[in-house]
């Protein structure tokens, strides 16, 4: 499965003429532009976002960076519209096509035979990969399969808030903790064994996403595929976007959604391995050439398993200096 940078799936709406304007100067901060036409795309505008995506295709130049969609649902009545229209017009310019709400692995089946039909047609060469949304509890339940079930797979992402609704979860926020999901300490006891309330126990909040975002990372990685976070919808608060990028980064997502140009550089910052770690792998490749033995290198024991860490950490950053001169530089390629 090809792996260009993909640290960021920067959204914007295809049906908003000002915005489709601007995507030049997006395409050039971000590693993936996605005309959205699912959710936060009104029912009056599904057909100009449709057709502004088509505009997009044809007449912008979006340079090195892929362009994606994410089209309605499949039980909906605009997702064969998208699908025909999207492939005969501008298949050989779309990258990926990412799949809402999917539940299972016979959703990929029928998007698979579908674009293979729609590709034959309309002379498309190049395989457009499919992405799938992890945002149902059926599509937690049957991650393994999905990830399965094409070679057209190029990748899954987490989505919170569908996933929250689905699970008839308590919160009303799009990723990120919640402070009543946390652990506490044990109480302090007093003289006589009883509960000193006077004593603040410890909390900690905690990370409700972690158990199915894990899951999908091993769903992808064991099949080739790439994982990525979804959504964090408080634009304002960025250390908690932050945060959750970096649990995930952490976790093995390669990317995150961006909303808003100010979580393209939040993703950026995030999902572009750290100059001192990239630097210190450097050292341990240069000094283990072969990944055989154990070595003690800066006061830490390496051996084949902290230099294939060290390789992963190295492959990344020579991959996106590529992209990044300003990266390139901080990395010493």
């Amino acid at each position: 499965m090809p792996f260009p940078p993909s640290r960021m799936i920067h959204f914007f709406d295809a049906s908003n003429e000002k915005m489709r304007a601007k995507l030049p100067d997006i395409a050039a901060k971000a590693d993936i532009v996605l005309g959205n036409l699912e959710d936060a795309v009104p029912v009056d505008r599904k057909v100009a976002a449709r057709e502004g995506l088509v505009t997009v295709g044809k007449e912008i130049d979006l340079g090195g960076t892929q362009l994606w969609t994410r089209i309605n649902a499949l039980d909906s009545p605009w997702c064969i519209d998208d699908l025909t229209t999207l492939v005969g017009e501008i298949g050989d310019k779309l990258d990926v096509i990412m799949v809402p709400k999917v539940e299972g692995p016979w959703d990929i089946h029928y998007i698979d035979r579908l674009l293979a039909q729609l590709e034959a047609k309309a002379g498309v060469k190049k395989p457009i990969l499919v992405h799938a949304i992890l945002e149902t509890a059926q599509g937690v339940a049957h991650v393994d399969e999905i990830a399965a079930a094409s070679p057209r797979m190029q990748g899954m992402s987490f989505g919170p808030a569908d996933l929250a609704a689905s699970r008839r979860m308590k919160t009303t926020r799009v990723g990120g903790g919640h402070p009543g999901y946390l652990s506490m300490s044990d109480p302090t006891l007093d003289a006589d064994g009883q509960i000193d309330a006077s004593v603040a126990r410890v909390t900690a909040q905690q990370d409700p996403w972690h158990y199915s975002i894990a899951r999908m990372v091993d769903a992808c990685t064991t099949n080739g595929c790439l994982p990525f976070y979804g959504p964090f919808g408080d634009i304002k608060d960025v250390a908690a976007c932050e945060a959750q990028f970096r649990a995930a980064f952490l976790l093995g997502c390669v990317g995150a959604w961006s909303l808003h140009p100010v979580q393209i550089d939040i993703a950026k910052k995030v999902f572009s391995p750290p100059v001192d770690e990239v630097l210190f792998a450097k050292k341990v490749l240069e000094a283990i050439p072969d990944g055989k033995g154990v070595h003690m290198i800066d006061g830490k024991m390496q051996d084949d398993a902290t230099w294939k860490q060290c390789k992963v950490m190295v492959d990344l950053a020579t991959m996106l200096s590529e992209k990044d001169p300003e990266l390139k530089a901080a990395y010493g390629f």
